[in-house]
C-alpha cells in the first residue's frame, strides 16, 4: 500500500467522523427497543433465581462463542463452571477450568458487570492480559498488556496460503496507536447524542478498525460493544448473547466488516446489519427463557422425590440440552462411577417416573425425561402465572 493511497477508511481526512443516516434506521431501531423491552419485562417478572440461571445460561454460550468465531474452541463444561463460581450460582459440583477459560470469563463479565465504569488503557490492556496469561497465542509471543509496535510488519487481515495470501484489511500504523485510542475513549466514556444501541455498534467497529493489539480485537472489540449495550439497558443481567448470534452469521459479519473498513464513514450499511443481527440475538433469547423456565418446573415437579448428587447432576445435564444420547455407559463416565452403579441410579429414576427408555433406535439403549410437548408448554405457563403472583413472588 502506497503512503498515497486511500484504501480504508481510516486514511480519509474527515477519519473517524462517522455519518449514517438515522432516517433509515430509526424502525430498526424502535424494533430492537421493543424487542428488549419484552424480554426484559418477561425476565423481571420470573423471580431472581431464574434470572440468575439465565444468566449464567447466556454469559456460557457469550463466551463459548465469542472464542469460537476466531476459531478457538473452549470447553463448555469448565466455562460454566468459571461464571457460576464468579457469579455466586450454585450448579452443584464444579468442573476444573484453566487460566486461558478464566481470562475470557473475566474479560467478558468485567464488560457487562462493570458497564458503569470507565472504559481505560489500563482496563483494556487488563482484558489483553486475561486473554493471554501465558504471553502466547499458540505458538506466537504476544505483547501482553500494552499496544502492538509493529516490528513484524503492518498489521493486517490476512487469509490464504502463505505464499498467495489475501488481505482483507491492514490496520492504522502502530504510532498512530496513542492518539487513536485516547480519541475513541474519550468518545465512548463522553455522553453523546447517539442512540445508545447505535453507539454500541459504532464502538465495535471503531475498535475493531483501529486494531490496537497483537491479538485478540475481535473478542475484546465484541467486549466493547457488549459493555456499550449493558450502559444502554442498565443491568449486569445478560439474557441474549451477540455473540453467539454473530457466531451464526459468521460469514457475513467479517464481509460487513470488510466491505466498510474499504468504504466511506457513511456506516448506514454496517449499523444496518448490526442491528439487525442484534434483534434476531434478542427475539432468539425467548429460547433461552423457555428452558429456564422448564427447568425450574421441572425441579419443582421432582422436589420431593429423592435422588442423589449423581443423578441430580444428569438430569442438569439432560435439561440442559445433552448432546446425542443419554446411555449407561455415558451416564458412568460424567458421573465418574461404575456401569453398575450407573444402572442402579437410572432404574430408581425409571421407577420414580422421571426418566423414560428413549423409543429412538441403536444398539445401546438410551434414556430421555419423560415429558411432552404440552407438558413442556405447561409447565412454562404455570411458571410464569406462579411468578407474575404477589403472593408467590420470591
Amino acid at each position: 500500500m502506497n503512503s498515497g493511497d486511500t484504501l480504508y477508511i481510516w486514511q480519509q481526512e474527515s477519519w473517524p467522523h462517522w455519518t449514517y443516516a438515522h432516517t433509515r434506521l430509526a424502525p430498526l431501531l424502535a424494533q430492537v427497543h421493543h424487542a428488549q423491552g419484552l424480554l426484559l419485562g418477561r425476565m423481571h417478572d420470573i423471580g431472581l433465581v431464574q434470572r440468575h440461571q439465565a444468566t449464567l445460561r447466556v454469559m456460557t454460550e457469550d463466551v463459548i462463542k465469542t472464542s469460537e468465531i476466531e476459531g478457538e474452541m473452549l470447553n463448555a463444561e469448565s466455562v460454566h463452571s468459571s461464571i457460576a463460581r464468579r457469579l455466586g450460582v450454585d450448579i452443584g459440583a464444579l468442573a476444573p477450568t484453566d487460566r486461558h477459560v478464566d481470562g475470557v470469563v473475566d474479560m467478558v463479565l468485567d464488560a457487562t458487570q462493570q458497564h458503569d465504569q470507565a472504559l481505560t488503557v489500563q482496563r483494556l490492556c487488563g482484558w489483553h492480559a486475561a486473554l493471554f496469561p501465558t504471553g502466547y497465542s499458540g505458538m506466537t509471543p504476544v505483547r501482553i498488556g500494552a499496544w502492538r509496535n509493529d516490528a513484524q510488519g503492518p498489521m493486517q487481515v490476512v487469509s490464504g496460503p502463505f505464499y498467495r495470501p489475501r488481505v482483507h484489511y491492514q490496520a492504522p500504523p502502530a504510532n498512530t496507536l496513542d492518539a487513536e485510542m485516547a480519541l475513541f475513549l474519550d468518545w465512548f466514556n463522553t455522553a453523546s447524542q447517539d442512540d445508545p444501541l447505535i453507539k454500541a455498534g459504532l464502538a465495535h467497529l471503531w475498535f475493531v478498525t483501529v486494531h490496537p493489539m497483537d491479538d485478540g480485537n475481535g473478542r475484546m472489540g465484541r467486549a466493547v460493544g457488549d459493555l456499550a449495550l449493558a450502559r444502554a439497558e442498565g443491568t449486569t443481567q445478560r439474557y441474549y448473547s451477540l455473540s453467539a448470534q454473530i457466531q451464526r452469521e459468521r460469514k457475513d459479519y467479517y464481509d460487513q466488516l470488510e466491505r466498510t473498513q474499504k468504504g466511506t464513514l457513511n456506516v448506514t450499511d454496517w449499523l444496518e446489519w448490526f442491528l439487525g443481527c442484534l434483534l434476531r440475538a434478542v427475539e432468539g433469547a425467548q429460547g433461552t427463557l423457555s428452558a429456564v423456565l422448564g427447568k425450574a418446573n421441572f425441579w419443582r415437579k421432582w422436589a420431593d422425590t429423592p435422588m442423589n448428587e449423581r443423578q441430580i447432576k444428569l438430569l442438569n445435564k439432560l435439561r440442559d440440552g445433552f448432546d446425542g444420547k443419554l446411555t449407561t455407559g455415558k451416564w458412568a463416565v460424567i458421573a465418574k462411577c461404575s456401569q453398575d452403579t450407573a444402572l442402579r441410579d437410572i432404574n430408581q429414576l425409571l421407577e420414580h417416573g422421571v426418566l423414560m427408555r428413549s423409543e429412538a433406535g441403536g444398539r445401546s439403549t438410551s434414556y430421555e425425561i419423560r415429558s411432552t410437548a404440552v407438558d413442556a408448554f405447561s409447565s412454562i405457563k404455570q411458571a410464569l402465572n406462579e411468578a407474575a403472583a404477589p403472593a408467590k413472588n420470591q
